[in-house]
């Protein structure tokens, strides 16, 4: 449907390839134009990368240069899937595929499949989690709900990276992957689930790229005839690829060139599905006469915002770090970031809640405004308070709008109102199109005040009302538009996916927000064992997950909140203290001894080797020192021998296995009696609690923990490791 009138939800299409090409600035036009040969983006956050493709491609189709059935453009989620169809159509580039990696597979596995196979194609289960249940049980192993969900989580990651069953546990402890079950009995689930599937005559997600892979390189035939229906690609979030979906992507590729990849090496935060961002950053290697692209002006949030995105990458390490984008506002001026301490979690729930019935008092716009945390978990407090304060809500990452029940409904009776509303008289009073609306959704629940309190009726009641609210933008664009326009706006709307507004605050994980942004953010429970979270134990998880926190603060336009709590329920010890990523950067905090990097200026680099952002050739390795003990929670600077051997402060929070701390300390008391020594000469309290907070796997981790090394290791490695993989431990004559 094409607007009558010019409107930012329904905008006039382009009337010429030139005139796609207006507002874009000099990085975009260069990507716009840039239409041949291997070509990578490197887009920092709020820098109009969705902008700069989606007008490519469309440049390329009104030209006449790309044939709009011969593009395809991959993204990961449908969402954002959904988000570039809808941009195409706006710019009059009708016809072109705008797809996730695995909805393009199945496409064409569905289609190949009598061809290359034979039969009819499996079952696609739309759900794991009861598979890995019966091949569990068909293994005799009892897995409680979240380790039926991390055991999935593992043969996932086992797909995407190209590992069969018997090769998990080498693989997995390569990468450093920690699981709460044994690597081999994770192999064995995982061949056990691959049975169950097999007998069941059905497929997983994973199948569908495994699949096609498959097909595409063993027939030769079918891989040259898709390779005659695509003959250009655009990757969007490259930095997320898969090892399996960039073979896909090779394979449908095959010895051409004409690829477009955008990505952000900063904004990786999937690694733990298998994405990896050595793809974006080794694009040159594998195409040495790319086009190399940086977008680095901000169009989104503030120049105070960006400073402080600007300074959390400039703390980081790693390969990614090296690749940053150094971010320029493009926006006016704006208040300052402000950072919030709170004496526990529902204080700071509260204190969020109300600072957000003020702004929504003050005229913000409750959709405008997200709370964003790190864990799921963190919802439920949030949820509460903002009920309490009579604010409307809606939660990220839940079941797609037009897959509710509600929506579902609503569009029947609308399509049913349409054909024969002359017959309605409930219709009979209503003289426009939002009128028209309201009156068939009131008799599917919606009344013109919203419901109080929170819960499932609130939820509904948004969901109709964001129905009412596109009618009434639709009827703003198109004064004549009919209730027949309208169920076809929800048609073409449904199958790209692109959701109407819901008026209510978003609540969301970081996850969850990657790729959307609001005026005001209020990031919660950043404190250290949240942000960074406590799991996350090497460098390289460290790592990203700055870039998690950094993806977070990205998000935000004009204003952004940052908290965390100092005990997590009221009367607690407030033993808390904010994420070691804001040293420096919030008030009155120490600055860190981090160096910093300098960021990549924006521009195009139409070089011949070398890698997309690679270092400069001349720079001296850095000389080894040796670095003072860090507190692996706060970053301090340890002095304390105690606190030296925890490798933490003393206040700052343990995650050790308490379990696991009192079956140490049981066989230490054993081990002194049979020695007649005190205690603390086998192993002293706090190397204990170390242990307990480490749970070393082999001789080697154990050894490397301050308290043990190589002596003690000979002398009870073998039966400290088995307490601390659970076994039991004969403990002779000497136990009570």
């Amino acid at each position: 449907m094409t607007a009558a009138t010019h409107s930012p939800l329904f905008p006039l299409a382009p009337d010429s390839a030139d005139a796609v090409l207006e507002g874009l600035d000099p990085e975009q036009r260069e990507v716009a134009t840039t239409l041949r040969g291997p070509v990578c983006v490197l887009a920092g956050a709020g820098t109009g990368k969705t902008r700069a493709i989606t007008h490519r491609i469309a440049y390329g189709v009104r030209a006449g240069i790309l044939q709009p059935s011969s593009v395809l453009a991959v993204t990961f989620t449908n969402r954002a899937a959904g988000e570039m169809r809808g941009r195409l159509r706006q710019l009059g580039a009708h016809g072109v595929q705008a797809r996730t990696f695995h909805s393009a597979a199945l496409r064409q596995l569905q289609y190949f499949w009598p061809k290359a196979i034979g039969g009819s194609m499996p079952r696609l289960a739309d759900r794991k989690i009861p598979l890995v249940a019966d091949a569990a049980a068909a293994c005799r192993i009892r897995l409680d709900r979240n380790e039926l969900r991390d055991v999935a989580a593992e043969i996932e990651w086992a797909k995407v990276t190209q590992t069969v069953p018997a090769d998990y546990p080498l693989a997995a402890a390569r990468v450093g992957r920690e699981t709460s079950r044994d690597a081999a009995e994770i192999a064995h689930l995982y061949s056990a689930y691959e049975d169950v599937k097999r007998d069941r005559a059905v497929i997983d997600f994973e199948d569908v790229l495994l699949l096609t892979v498959a097909v595409l390189q063993d027939r030769h035939d079918i891989a040259e005839q898709v390779r005659a229906q695509y003959q250009h690609f655009v990757v969007d979030e490259y930095q997320d690829v898969s090892p399996l979906q960039q073979r896909l992507l090779e394979l449908w590729l095959g010895d051409r060139d004409d690829l477009c990849v955008v990505g952000d090496a900063s904004q990786t935060i999937y690694s733990f599905t298998g994405a990896t961002p050595d793809h974006l950053l080794d694009f040159r290697l594998r195409h040495p006469g790319a086009t190399v692209i940086k977008l680095v002006r901000d169009y989104r949030s503030t120049p105070q915002i960006v400073h402080l995105a600007n300074g959390l990458l400039a703390q980081a390490r790693g390969r990614a770090a090296d690749h940053r984008l150094e971010l320029v506002s493009q926006r006016p001026t704006g208040p300052e970031p402000v950072f919030t301490e709170y004496a526990d979690e529902p204080a700071e729930a509260e204190g969020v809640a109300h600072r957000i019935r003020d702004l929504i008092d003050s005229g913000v716009r409750a959709s405008e405004v997200a709370v964003l945390f790190r864990t799921n978990a963190q919802s439920e407090t949030y949820e509460q308070a903002l009920a309490d304060a009579g604010v409307p809500y809606q939660l990220r990452g839940a079941e797609r709008f037009f897959d509710r029940p509600e929506v579902r409904k609503a569009g029947i009776a609308l399509r049913g109102a349409a054909r024969f509303g002359t017959n309605d008289s409930a219709l009979d009073d209503a003289v426009d199109l939002p009128s028209q609306v309201r009156a068939v959704l009131s008799g599917e629940g919606w009344t013109p005040e919203p419901p109080a309190g929170s819960g499932a009726v609130r939820e509904r009641w948004e969901s109709l009302a964001a129905l009412v609210h596109l009618a009434q933008d639709l009827a703003a664009a198109r004064p004549g538009a009919t209730l027949a326009d309208f169920v076809a706006e929800l048609d073409e709307r449904a199958g790209a996916q692109h959701a109407p507004t819901v008026q209510g605050v978003t609540l969301a994980s970081l996850h969850a927000a990657k790729g959307l942004e609001w005026d005001v953010v209020f990031l919660v429970g950043v404190a250290e064992g949240m942000v960074p979270i406590t799991y996350a134990r090497t460098d390289e998880q460290i790592e990203e997950e700055r870039r998690l926190l950094y993806v977070g603060v990205t998000r935000a336009r004009q204003r952004l909140h940052l908290s965390w709590a100092l005990s997590r329920s009221p009367g607690g010890r407030p033993s808390r203290r904010p994420s070691r990523f804001l040293d420096g950067l919030r008030p009155g905090s120490p600055q860190r001894a981090d160096r910093p990097t300098a960021g990549a200026a924006g521009g195009v680099d139409r070089g011949t080797g070398g890698t997309a952002a690679a270092p400069p050739a001349t720079a001296a390795p850095r000389p080894r020192r040796r670095t003072p003990a860090r507190c692996r929670v706060c970053g301090r600077t340890l002095t304390d021998a105690g606190e030296m051997k925890l490798m933490r402060c003393e206040d700052c929070p343990s995650d050790m296995d308490e379990g696991l701390y009192e079956r140490l300390l049981a066989w230490r008391e054993v081990q002194a009696r049979r020695s007649g020594q005190p205690g603390f000469c086998v192993f002293t309290e706090k190397t204990l609690m170390a242990i307990a907070e480490s749970v070393p796997g082999d001789e080697g981790e154990l050894a490397r923990i301050p308290g043990v090394g190589v002596r003690k290791v000979r002398r009870y490695g073998t039966e400290v490791l088995a307490i601390c993989a659970g076994r039991e431990v004969d403990l002779g004559e000497g136990e009570d």
